[in-house]
């Protein structure tokens, strides 16, 4: 029964400074950083497009993804967590998976200092859905934002892309640290956070700016995935690279000089950063190949299918 669950959950759930008025009311009061202004984003899972549960993905591991995803949008912001606010449609006879899936968004919440402020459960006849709202705040003005991009940045990638379904997928990494170091010392036009394919996003981030540009193929950090799910579907690691999504890495278009002084900078964590490719003024994406030719540069990635 919810009840009961409720009755499970409220008491493990701790007090927080930042909440006037915690989970188990109507609604939840956040308390907002003195000077800030505050950051929302939400992010919706579903059984069968975002995860799978069985031997290789527990409730757990969702519960942790459900908020992950939702911190790395805080990231592409430059924004710090704050709180959260958790919904679930739970399959009918899922108290079990209720219970596991809250310990993982909780455990998250934990590493990254994130109040849990409230939610919803609701049960069907259908497979686990899991919506997370996460609240943030930045200084004012301070902000990332998709479409700063200016002709002439760099475009700088954290870690590296392609093959995320072979496990990543369910240990999402939001950068949230390397987001809060960047911000606090380089002027960062224009930043997005990769969740449905490098190429797709950065395009979505040029479109927003107004721009295009020139990835250097070479450049591009290919994950060890990557490598290993081309050598089970005859796929270039490449091509894996640039679409496939959920690897919730940040792109980042800052100016040259600004880039180069990131990527020699003595940096406080060990995530890897790579300069991929440069804005152009004139639209779309292309690619710069081993031997210097530039051709036009698809953007693919994972695009959710509507019925007409």
């Amino acid at each position: 029964m919810e009840q009961d669950f409720l009755d499970w959950l409220l008491p493990r759930l701790p007090a927080d400074p930042r909440l006037e008025i915690g989970p188990g009311d109507d609604a939840a009061v956040i308390r907002p950083p003195a000077g800030r202004r505050t950051v929302v984003s939400v992010d919706m899972l579903t059984e069968g497009v975002d995860f799978l549960l069985g031997d290789d993905c527990s409730p757990r591991q969702v519960g942790r993804k459900a908020l992950a995803v939702g911190l790395s949008d805080l990231a592409a912001m430059a924004a710090r967590p704050e709180a959260a606010v958790v919904a679930v449609c739970l399959p009918r006879g899922g108290a079990a998976i209720a219970r596991e899936l809250a310990d993982g968004v909780a455990e998250l919440a934990r590493e990254h200092d994130v109040a849990l402020a409230g939610g919803d459960t609701n049960a069907w006849d259908g497979a686990l859905v899991v919506s997370v709202t996460v609240i943030g705040s930045v200084a004012p003005g301070r902000a990332w934002r998709r479409d700063g991009a200016r002709p002439g940045d760099r475009i700088v990638a954290t870690g590296a892309f392609g093959g995320s379904i072979l496990g990543r997928h369910l240990d999402v990494r939001p950068r949230l640290a390397e987001a809060a170091w960047i911000a606090e010392r380089f002027p960062v036009h224009a930043a997005i956070d990769v969740s449905d394919g490098l190429s797709l996003d950065l395009s979505r981030l040029l479109a927003a700016s107004a721009c295009g540009a020139v990835v250097d193929l070479a450049a591009v950090p290919i994950h060890a995935d990557a490598v290993r799910l081309g050598a089970r579907d005859t796929t270039p690691p490449l091509d894996h690279a640039l679409a496939d999504g959920e690897d919730f890495e940040l792109l980042l278009a800052l100016p040259a000089a600004a880039a180069d002084d990131l990527l020699a900078a003595d940096r406080p964590f060990p995530t890897p950063l790579t300069a991929i490719g440069t804005v152009t003024a004139a639209a779309g994406l292309q690619a710069r190949g081993a031997d210097g030719r530039l051709a036009p540069l698809e953007p693919r990635g994972f695009l959710h299918a509507f019925g007409g």
